[in-house]
C-alpha cells in the first residue's frame, strides 16, 4: 500500500480521476491532492501549485470538498481546481472581475472557469496574470 506525504492511505480517485482527500488546512492536504493526481493531471496540478506559490508569497491553502484552494488571510478563498474526466477545472471565484475574464463562464456570476486539457500547455504568463489580479481582490469565505 502507498501512503501520502501526511502518513495516510493512498487516496481513492472518485469520477474523473478527482483524488478523495479529507478536509485539511495548509500545504499538506493539497500536497496529498496533487500526488494522488492521475497520469497528465498531476503535472497541470503541480504547476498551478507552482504558480500560486510563486505569485502568491504566504498563500493560504486547503483541502476541501476534494479539491485544493488558494487564498489569503482574512481575504478568503480566490482559487481552486478539479480533476474531471478530460480535463481540469481551474475555478477563479472572482474571475467575474478579472481582466480578460477567464473564458468559461459559471452559473455563478463572479465565477470563472479556465480549463486545461490534455496536451495543453500551460500559459504560465496568463495564469500568473489571473492569479496575481485575484489574489488582491476579495475573496470567498466558503468554510
Amino acid at each position: 500500500m502507498t501512503v501520502t506525504r501526511s502518513g495516510g492511505p493512498q487516496p481513492r480517485l472518485l469520477a474523473g480521476g478527482n483524488p478523495q482527500i479529507p478536509k485539511g488546512d495548509g500545504d499538506a492536504p493539497v500536497q496529498d491532492y496533487l500526488a494522488a493526481m492521475p497520469g497528465w493531471k498531476q503535472d497541470v496540478g503541480r504547476g498551478l501549485d507552482r504558480l500560486v506559490e510563486l505569485t502568491v508569497p504566504g498563500v493560504r491553502k486547503a483541502v476541501r470538498w476534494n479539491s485544493p484552494f488558494s487564498g489569503i488571510e482574512g481575504r478568503g478563498w480566490f482559487l481552486s481546481f478539479h480533476c474531471f474526466a478530460r480535463y481540469v477545472k481551474v475555478t477563479f471565484l472572482n474571475g467575474g472581475s478579472l481582466k480578460p475574464p477567464p473564458p468559461v463562464p459559471s452559473k455563478h456570476e463572479d465565477v470563472r472557469y479556465h480549463h486545461v486539457r490534455e496536451g495543453d500547455a500551460l500559459d504560465d504568463g496568463q495564469l500568473e496574470d489571473w492569479i496575481a489580479q485575484a489574489a488582491v481582490l476579495p475573496g470567498e469565505e466558503l468554510f
